[in-house]
């Protein structure tokens, strides 16, 4: 049997990009957990910002900080964040998903987007750490992306630290709304969709949690699109079938985004 401790796994609503700039509570919590933890010897990144038909991982051996986004403050927008990328750990985790009957792709040139830079940028702010980006494929829903997390458990005992990076409600019809009315008060479809969600990952139920859309109380309205949610579910997978969950943050921000953070173990 392996003695390796295995790391945990991470979910992390990043919210807004300007978190990078301004991390308030958030980003406290962001470095907690870069400092709380053993030190990864990489991190592979499930980012909410790179859809793809199938599987792909970012194979860039210095990938570019790419600011998927406009409209922000000009500093924003000269950040960088100049972690190296491991081709190594590329190929690995393409093979692991192979085995798992994935079809699975490297992209030799795709940098890291905002979902995975913006909270690396304070739980590992020298940027020292190889970090290699994989993408969501939200056409096929929860129960691939929990397959897609299992296949990926053994990199845990490898040092590498699997973070999921999306965000626990996502409704940005909901958020434009809101600020057009001057309301800053969270709405209350929010709180019972984080109610729901959190007693699923407590009692370990994946498959509960998977059917979310059809059994959560405004599963739909929290996500219109499942891309920002798919990761949650790919980082609890990653963590192993018995995974424990604790919540680390737990806070809505603007009345509609909830920034729940969550820890997985194995």
């Amino acid at each position: 049997m392996d003695a390796t401790p295995a790391l945990p796994t991470l979910f992390v609503s990043h919210g807004s990009p300007m978190h990078a700039l301004e991390p308030g509570a958030v980003g406290e919590t962001w470095r907690a957990l870069g400092v709380r933890g053993t030190r990864p010897r990489a991190i592979l990144m499930i980012s909410a910002h790179w859809e793809t038909p199938v599987p792909m991982l970012g194979g860039s051996e210095r990938p570019e900080t790419v600011h998927d986004f406009y409209g922000f403050p000009a500093p924003l927008y000269r950040l960088r964040y100049p972690a190296p990328g491991s081709p190594a750990l590329a190929a690995r985790t393409q093979g692991l998903l192979k085995e798992a009957g994935f079809a699975a792709g490297i992209d030799g040139s795709h940098g890291l987007d905002h979902g995975a830079w913006s909270p690396l940028l304070h739980m590992y702010p020298a940027a020292d750490i190889p970090v290699v980006q994989l993408s969501v494929q939200p056409e096929l829903g929860m129960r691939h992306h929990l397959a897609i997390g299992r296949a990926l458990a053994p990199l845990a005992r490898e040092g590498v630290l699997v973070v999921g990076s999306g965000s626990m409600t996502h409704n940005l019809r909901d958020l434009m709304m809101q600020r057009a009315a001057g309301d800053a008060a969270s709405m209350p479809y929010v709180q019972e969709f984080r109610a729901w969600v959190r007693a699923r990952l407590e009692a370990g139920d994946w498959e509960g949690l998977a059917a979310y859309r059809e059994h959560a109380p405004h599963g739909v309205r929290a996500h219109p699109t499942e891309e920002h949610f798919l990761p949650l579910i790919a980082a609890a997978g990653a963590a192993g079938a018995s995974a424990r969950a604790e919540c680390v943050l737990g806070s809505v921000e603007n009345a509609v985004l909830a920034m729940d953070t969550w820890r997985f173990t194995q």
